[in-house]
Order: C-alpha cells, then structure tokens, then sequence
C-alpha cells in the first residue's frame, strides 16, 4: 500500500523545485539578471539604487512560473493549506537568519472567502523552525482588487495607502513574509512607523530577465514590481 499523503500531488511534483540560478543578482532585492550591464558598483540596478524599494533586502527561493506557480495556485486558490509546510521549507532554505517574523495581512473580506491567510501560516512555519517571534506588524486599511492580472504601474496604484504600520514595530528590525513578491508597498508602510530595518522574504518573484538592448539605459529594464496580501 502506498504512503497517503495530505498534499495531492505525486511525489515527483512534490520534490523541491529549482530555485533561481543566475550568475547575475542585485545585492539588495536580488533580481537576476543576464549579465552586469544594470548593476552599479555596488551590485544595485536602478530600483535599489534610487530607494524606490521600501524595504532593505529581499530573498525569493525561485522563479514564479513551472511547478512553483503551480505550488502557490493550489496552495492559495485551491486552498490546500498543507503545502505551508512544503513552501515554508523552501522560505528557509531562502532566509538568512534574522529577528521577528511578519506576515502581509490580508484585508478580512478575502480571509473570509479564502478560510486563512497564507502569508500567516508561511510566517509561523518560519518562525517555529528558527525559533523567533511572530509580530503582527501590518493592518489592511481597505480592500483592494486581486493582483494577478494587473501589469506593474496599475498594482503599485491598486496597493496604494491599503496598508498601515503598526506603533509597536517602531525600531524594530522585522522580517516580512509573503507568497509571491510584489511591489514593496508593504515595507513602505513599515518604514513610515519607524521599523529600524524591513527584509522580505517570498517563495516566488517574477523572472524578467531579458537581454539589454544596446543603448537601452539600466532604469528602462523592466521593472519587477515587489501581490501584497493578495
């Protein structure tokens, strides 16, 4: 008799997908690239290296296409709540230390018609296994569409003012969890009640790498836009 298991997929589509390879990366929100021409220096292309990230690092384990896609759709739409466990191995293999864990609230209409919120239940695998608290850092101020067939500029104006800081995060140093990033608007909302320093941490991101025209100038690549509480 075979082993049951709580998660319907075969085991082969249980295996831990490829996480992001690239010779490529910013040293601030890890975007891959196919080669050196966006990266200051520093190792920053232009988001980072104008500040118009909120937060002060990010950390994805892979690409949000192939069977990680498919993963975060029957973990968040189909609602298979124990794929949690299997994408919170995956947030740690991704994370490097650090002190509290936040999840993106979810407005309390889509918790409703969802039955929880995955970015909480992500959160608390991280922070049982490195063993650190788990603030509730955020409040979702008002309900905003879903994300998913948004382009970039229309999601940065969806999330605009949906999220607020909470007092007590001020001077802390908060790790924010969520499954798929986005745009940054939560960090930003961190950042302005004074939380010392805001990393994000997803499963998923975009993978927009594309060869640099020549001539193009390193602000006109694409941008990835770090879902929130989506």
């Amino acid at each position: 008799m075979q082993r049951a298991s709580r998660i319907p997929l075969c085991p082969g589509c249980l295996r831990a997908p490829e996480p992001f390879t690239a010779e490529f990366f910013c040293a601030g929100c890890g975007t891959p690239f196919e080669n050196a021409f966006p990266l200051d220096a520093d190792g920053r292309w232009g988001l980072c290296r104008h500040g118009l990230w909120g937060f002060d690092a990010a950390y994805c384990y892979g690409p949000h296409e192939g069977m990680l896609r498919d993963w975060i759709h029957l973990y968040k739409y189909a609602r298979v709540k124990t794929m949690a466990g299997s994408l919170g191995e995956l947030l740690a293999a991704a994370l490097p230390r650090h002190e509290r864990v936040a999840p993106v609230p979810l407005h309390w209409r889509r918790r409703w018609e969802r039955g929880f919120n995955q970015a909480e239940l992500l959160a608390r695998g991280i922070a049982r296994k490195w063993h650190l608290p788990v603030v509730s850092a955020l409040r979702r101020v008002r309900h905003t569409p879903t994300q998913t067939s948004l382009s970039n500029a229309p999601r940065r104006k969806n999330v605009t003012a949906a999220f607020a800081g909470r007092r007590s995060i001020s001077c802390q140093r908060v790790l924010l969890v969520d499954d798929v990033l986005t745009t940054g608007s939560t960090a930003a909302a961190l950042r302005r009640s004074g939380a010392a320093r805001v990393v994000l941490l997803a499963a998923v991101r975009s993978d927009r790498r594309l060869p640099i025209p020549y001539g193009a100038t390193v602000d006109s690549h694409p941008e990835e836009t770090p879902n929130h509480g989506q």
